[in-house]
């Protein structure tokens, strides 16, 4: 082969390698993995547990030291003079190696068009700098609200990845846990090409 030839050759190859390094995923394994979630209709868990199953990463419930109303009209009241005043609930939940983990998910319905007061207790608790966040969300058909620009500006110092957010239940219509049959296996495939997308 001419010189000629084997620097054509070259030219050619050379753009083919760039390109499948720049397309090549973020390095994550199920060591360095954190999957927080809130749930109380056990929609956003369902969306966590699709998370983890492809990930391997540790799941965490936040969990209250004094638990919300069961009532669905008193936990609204209640959320409500939380986001007005700012007041932020107490956390049972404890992770004391949160430095462990290099990718964060965090996951919550949707409350109020807001992002719930026990996500921004974590938030205030945890210091998620120079980690990766990705948010999830479940809600009554709504949308995010202002979640996920919240985890944004909460977390600075953080690189915040493109968020998912699906239907879940509707509480207010006595519509609670959807997450089975065919909706089951639409939001799981939602999920992985998400996960596909941005990892």
């Amino acid at each position: 082969m001419t010189q000629k030839r084997i620097m054509a050759a070259i030219g050619v190859m050379i753009p083919i390698v760039v390109t499948t390094l720049a397309a090549a995923p973020h390095p994550i394994t199920a060591g360095n993995v954190l999957i927080v979630y809130l749930s109380r209709t056990g929609n956003t868990e369902a969306v966590a547990r699709m998370i983890q199953k492809e990930t391997g990463g540790r799941l965490v419930a936040l969990e209250l030291k004094n638990p919300y109303p069961k009532n669905y009209q008193a936990i609204v009241a209640q959320v409500a003079r939380e986001n007005e005043t700012g007041y932020l609930p107490s956390l049972k939940t404890s992770i004391d190696d949160i430095s462990a983990y290099d990718t964060v998910f965090l996951g919550a319905p949707t409350w109020g068009m807001q992002l719930p007061p026990p996500m921004k207790s974590f938030l205030a608790t945890y210091n998620l700098s120079g980690k990766t966040v990705i948010p999830f969300n479940t809600n009554g058909g709504y949308g995010v609200g202002s979640s996920f620009d919240d985890i944004k500006e909460r977390c600075k110092g953080c690189k915040v990845l493109e968020g998912f957010s699906v239907q879940g239940g509707r509480e207010r219509d006595g519509i609670l846990f959807v997450m089975k049959g065919d909706k089951e296996v639409e939001v799981r495939s939602q999920v992985h090409a998400w996960l596909q997308r941005v990892l």
